[in-house]
């Protein structure tokens, strides 16, 4: 059988099998001996302990030396050499399609980090495929080794068809009929129209609907502590999205879930060392507070994983039991499943993970069967990473631009004031800056002046075939141009550039690679990572995409941008404060008003 999550037994397949193994009445197919036993449930690391498996399941713990080997006996034996023997970790809100990579190439990076289960929210493919979409994801998941459950995507598209274009268009009806179909559908993924649930907005109390009648959990995305309360009202119960202390306390306070989410230090996802006061300075309780990851680019998941996000809550202050129980059992305990996974008690299933002192994984075991042993991928995994899921072929078309867009502006003839996007690290939040452009012989006098370039949305579903122009202020950006068509979270192609060609030659090579990010500088593409499945995911292994990834974010070092290419990629996200740009013009947030460039 593949190894994958189907192919551990269903608990009431083998409850007789564990009974007679607890009981020393039949023998476990593992024992893992040697090292401390790391208990979720207690938060206690002990001595002298050994974990016995069957059938892909735990069957007990016992005391260190009750396992004797016998004449004959197929029971295999680990020695974990005094190792921190701990359930896989869990991570509870993230998204496939931000690591580039699909969900088979998704699990090596993962399973190298000790994570065995994850929760995904895969609006991104919806917002460009549809239902359609999300299936295809369903099915990849389904092949790859590793847990990986849905939360539904809520909010496709992420704002009105008024203010942005996207491909696909989820509605109630097409989110119960997922939740009805798909057993790994779990739970209502983020409801990023924060302000239109709070404002009653039917829609979106619809689509809520459909999870609470289900006693479905509901993800939440809320930014500003006056949306909290009217978000719990309307039944989100979580939330990846606490950027500080006081908020997250507002959460905690309302009964909503905290996911902290621990990002690479220079990207915009960090928010864990403030969020994570609540606990630590205001005395809130954690025991409904998780760690998560959320956003990871290709290379980043390998060296920033769930366990260094663990690794990042014991440095501000957590102990280290308590940040090991917030990244495995709390998380599969706000999501029901902590009779299945979290913990080492019997029945639960064997994905258990070998850390040293520092925390750090050696070695994961995914029901029972070890698939990374001493950092490395086993023989085993490697034989179920070369067997991929394979999508279909609508899924490589999906990049259809305009004929002969026009990438920038007229140059203004008068003095005019124009609308331009402010960024400012971290890079979440962008400012709408109003700037006076006196009469100029080109764009570089402007562009030399107040520290601007060109930001531009083409449409790229084949839809409307519109183009939006807009000026980004501090982006750093001195010569060329980068482009990407994962523009969060229609997913139309945003491009930065200083001058007309160059932006052209972005737009053309994201086009031939169908889909993808590229840096073009004098004329010449230096660097690229192709995504072809609906211009967000490569079909590479995973490590091929981290290649590709760092000499990306090399050049896009080199080429001056202040923003990550992840934090990029939000420029049309029109939820978040204060002003996006998506292919229907610039969009104030949350007045949701949308400006001409220049007044």
């Amino acid at each position: 059988m593949p190894l994958t999550r189907f192919s551990v037994p269903a608990l009431h397949t083998v409850t007789r099998q564990l009974a007679a193994v607890a009981m020393q009445q039949a023998e476990p197919d593992l024992v893992i001996r040697g090292g401390r036993v790391f208990s979720t449930y207690t938060e206690r690391i002990h001595e002298g302990k050994e974990v016995w498996i069957k059938s892909g399941r735990i069957a007990a713990v016992k005391p260190a030396g009750t396992w004797k080997k016998t004449k004959g006996s197929a029971t295999r034996a680990f020695d974990a050499r005094g190792g921190i023997v701990a359930p896989g970790l869990v991570d509870p809100h993230i998204h496939i399609e931000s690591s580039m990579m699909t969900a088979c190439a998704y699990a090596e990076a993962a399973l190298l980090n000790g994570t065995t289960t994850i929760f995904c929210d895969s609006h991104e493919i919806g917002n460009v495929c549809d239902v359609a979409g999300i299936e295809w994801m369903l099915k990849d998941a389904r092949v790859a080794p590793l847990n990986i459950f849905l939360t539904v995507p809520s909010t496709v598209p992420a704002t009105s068809p008024k203010f942005e274009t996207a491909g696909g268009d989820l509605t109630a009806a097409k989110i119960g009929q997922l939740f009805d179909k798909w057993p790994e559908a779990v739970a209502l993924g983020e409801k990023m129209d924060f302000v239109q649930v709070a404002m009653g907005d039917e829609r979106s109390h619809a689509v809520l609907g459909e999870a609470i009648k289900r006693g479905k959990p509901i993800s939440g995305h809320i930014y500003g502590r006056e949306f909290v309360a009217a978000g719990a009202a309307s039944g989100i119960n979580d939330t990846h999205e606490a950027i500080d202390r006081d908020i997250a306390d507002d959460f905690l306070e309302n009964g909503v879930w905290v996911f902290l989410r621990g990002g690479p230090p220079t990207t915009p996802w960090h928010s864990l060392p403030e969020a994570i006061k609540t606990v630590t300075e205001l005395g809130a309780n954690p025991k409904r507070v998780c760690v998560c990851t959320d956003d990871r680019d290709a290379d980043d998941l390998f060296v920033f994983g769930l366990d260094w996000v663990v690794r990042e809550a014991m440095r501000a202050g957590m102990p280290r039991e308590t940040a090991l129980s917030m990244g495995s059992l709390h998380p599969a305990t706000r999501f029901h499943l902590d009779n299945e996974i979290g913990g080492m008690g019997p029945a639960r299933r064997a994905d258990l993970v070998l850390m040293n002192d520092d925390l750090e994984p050696q070695c994961t075991w995914y029901g029972g069967e070890l698939v990374v042993k001493n950092r490395r991928v086993t023989p085993l995994l490697e034989e179920a990473l070369s067997q991929p899921y394979r999508y279909p072929k609508a899924a490589y078309r999906t990049v259809k631009l305009p004929r002969n867009p026009q990438l920038t502006p007229a140059l203004p003839t008068k003095k005019v004031t124009a609308n331009t996007i402010r960024t400012e690290l971290p890079g979440i939040i962008l400012f709408h800056d109003r700037v006076e452009l006196e009469a100029a012989d080109s764009w570089d006098a402007h562009f030399a002046q107040h520290d601007l370039c060109f930001v531009t949305v083409v449409e790229r579903h084949g839809k409307s075939g519109e183009v939006a122009h807009g000026l980004l202020k501090n982006f750093g950006l001195k010569s060329g141009a980068v482009a990407s068509s994962v523009g969060h979270d229609a997913h139309n192609i945003i491009i930065a550039g200083t001058n007309d060609a160059d932006m052209q030659l972005a737009l053309a090579t994201i086009k031939a690679s169908r889909g993808g990010v590229c840096i073009v500088r004098h004329g010449k593409v230096v660097a690229e990572v192709a995504l072809p499945i609906a211009g967000l995911l490569s079909d590479l292994r995973a490590r091929d995409v981290a290649k590709a990834s760092t000499k990306l974010k090399r050049a896009w070092a080199q080429a001056g941008c202040t923003l990550p290419y992840m934090g990029f990629n939000l420029i049309p996200l029109s939820v978040i404060p204060e002003i996006r740009i998506t292919d229907k013009g610039l969009v104030t947030v949350p007045g949701m008003q949308i400006l001409p460039l220049f007044e």
